[in-house]
């Protein structure tokens, strides 16, 4: 295939590609509860809530119960698939919510994948696949067949690019991904479901850089920004199954669109569905940063703290709160109360040591801006004790010879 012969500096933003899956797992919430989900099981609505809570363990428990009772529907497989790829990825640390408004959209991994769990995904996509090629033998025309074989190959793309790391593996699954996803809206245009797809592959693909939409036209892919972003917009007007998941994608979209006012619409319609995701109302403040209103950006920063202090994200890590805030604080040239949130990091149990790395980095920074030399050089030295083979080290250990000054 024309794919393989790529040069080696397309490489990234060929993967931005696989953001169609990626955004779709990392910041879904729940289907309206008035869709039909697929296969009809009174467990679903009680596994889609787990799941759309990030409660994997929970969630992949519910799924497996479904997929036993219903052995040879797709829709059964790709569910758990999803659940358990999606737990391995956010376990390796691979899916990095911070990246969403600029060009990082896939993170690399900080922890080895589970061998364990890669077999049992390879065979999931198998035997999903081997379900959906089946039934298109004898129908090549059965589109929820065919929209089913879709998200598989869009599944196996994320874990080629996220968990193998290979590249051009994952591109040609997302390419087979969008095609049986566009041949289902050839045979049936009100396919809402199938749009989400669709829709983030021509908006990614329309923002590429010319030489890049250059070299993937050798697979027969283009884009068009305006058309996906349409697309996104019927999807999640559609209520289909995915579309809560398409308004996620559209909000993250426009953000990158400067369309702030129209994200945090979005944001506002569905946060409120699910008050144990911590990730909804954090991209709510990172949107009100990002569109000026730092005032109402720092209150719900705060409100997150909050609740993730109170307990109502579990288990989840919500200490990424305090360090938007302590990075709001610090644009304002509010050095000391920037120190003073990073610092709230040190007070969660088993925060994520990345994130407890960042914020003592931060607040190392405040300090020496204050002229705090002395707290700054402990702050530096807990960020290389954390870990002191990473950036976040060598840059901890640059402080600690030359204080830091913006």
């Amino acid at each position: 295939m024309g794919v393989v012969s790529f040069p080696l500096r397309y490489r990234p933003a060929l993967t931005a590609i696989i953001l169609l899956v990626f955004a779709q797992l990392c910041l879904a919430v729940d289907p309206p509860a008035s869709t039909a989900l697929r296969p009809s099981d009174p467990l679903n609505q009680a596994a889609f809530e787990h799941y759309y809570n990030l409660d994997h363990d929970a969630a992949i428990q519910d799924f497996e119960k479904i997929l036993a009772r219903h052995p040879n529907d797709p829709f059964a497989v790709n569910h758990l698939l999803s659940a358990i790829q999606v737990r391995e990825l956010y376990r390796m640390g691979a899916m990095n919510t911070g990246d969403y408004s600029n060009d990082n959209f896939i993170g690399l991994a900080h922890r080895p994948s589970d061998p364990a769990q890669k077999e049992r995904i390879k065979q999931l996509v198998q035997q999903a696949e081997k379900l959906e090629n089946a039934a298109l033998a004898s129908n090549p025309d059965n589109v929820d067949m065919l929209y089913a074989r879709g998200v598989t190959r869009g599944q196996f793309a994320l874990y080629t690019a996220l968990i193998e790391r290979a590249w051009f593996s994952a591109l040609r699954n997302a390419v087979g991904a969008r095609r049986d996803h566009e041949r289902v809206l050839e045979l049936d245009p009100k396919y809402s479901d199938a749009k989400l797809v669709v829709g983030a592959h021509n908006y990614v693909m329309g923002n590429l850089s010319l030489a890049v939409r250059m070299a993937v036209a050798l697979v027969g892919l283009s884009g068009d920004k305006e058309k996906g972003l349409h697309y996104l917009n019927d999807a999640y007007h559609g209520n289909g199954e995915t579309s809560v998941d398409a308004g996620i994608v559209l909000m993250v979209f426009l953000r990158r669109e400067h369309r702030y006012g129209e994200a945090l619409q979005i944001a506002g319609e569905i946060g409120p569905r699910f008050p144990r995701n911590y990730l909804l109302p954090l991209e709510e403040a990172n949107l009100l940063r990002a569109s000026g209103k730092n005032d109402m950006a720092e209150a719900q920063y705060r409100r997150v703290w909050q609740n993730g202090r109170e307990g109502k994200y579990s288990s989840l890590h919500y200490e990424i709160a305090a360090i938007g805030l302590g990075d709001l604080l610090r644009s304002e040239k509010k050095y000391q109360a920037a120190a003073a949130a990073y610092e709230l990091v040190d007070e969660v149990t088993g925060a994520d040591p990345e994130l407890l790395q960042k914020a003592n980095l931060g607040a190392g920074e405040m300090y020496d801006q204050l002229q705090k030399r002395e707290l700054a050089v402990k702050k530096y030295e807990a960020v290389v004790a954390t870990n002191s083979g990473n950036a976040e080290a060598d840059k901890a250990r640059k402080r600690i010879k030359d204080a830091y000054r913006e």
